[in-house]
């Protein structure tokens, strides 16, 4: 897998910004962040990113469905410290968009996330309605 974009690399691209607390439970034998528990920080972030948006997929009878994750493991990432993601929209389609992630501790970068997300309807895939396209034309990242 190719090594994420030096730009990727500086929280300062990232307009959303949340802190995760590592717990004991995320060790592996090697006493670092296990790589499931760092899938779960990032999981935990983009969750908090998406209300972010105000709006929650079900007020418009919609699902919002994961269709892909990719992510890089960089450095290790080390309990107790808590972890510093930062999150924003790198692409919008018309029913999917892209959400780019970095993970740091101690200023550092320890991982990179992207995650596509699919909105659904009964019916199928949905558009992507204006009022959520507006707040994530607002959240996108800020390449160099």
């Amino acid at each position: 897998m190719a090594k994420p974009e030096p730009w990727r690399l500086s929280l300062d691209i990232y307009p959303f910004i949340s802190t995760i607390e590592t717990r004991y439970q995320d060790l592996d034998i090697m006493g670092h962040v296990n790589n499931v528990a760092m899938a779960g920080i990032f999981e935990t972030a983009r969750v908090r990113f998406h209300r972010h948006l105000g709006r929650h997929p079900h007020d418009s009878g919609v699902r919002w469905l994961i269709a892909a994750v990719s992510l890089n493991y960089l450095q290790e990432a080390h309990y107790p410290q808590e972890v510093t993601v930062g999150c924003a929209i790198d692409r919008i389609g018309t029913t999917s968009w892209t959400v780019t992630s970095a993970a740091f501790q101690h200023g550092e970068c320890v991982a990179t996330c992207d995650t596509v997300v699919v909105t659904h309807g009964p019916e199928g895939r949905r558009n992507i309605d204006d009022f959520l396209r507006e707040a994530m034309d607002a959240n996108a990242i800020r390449r160099p």
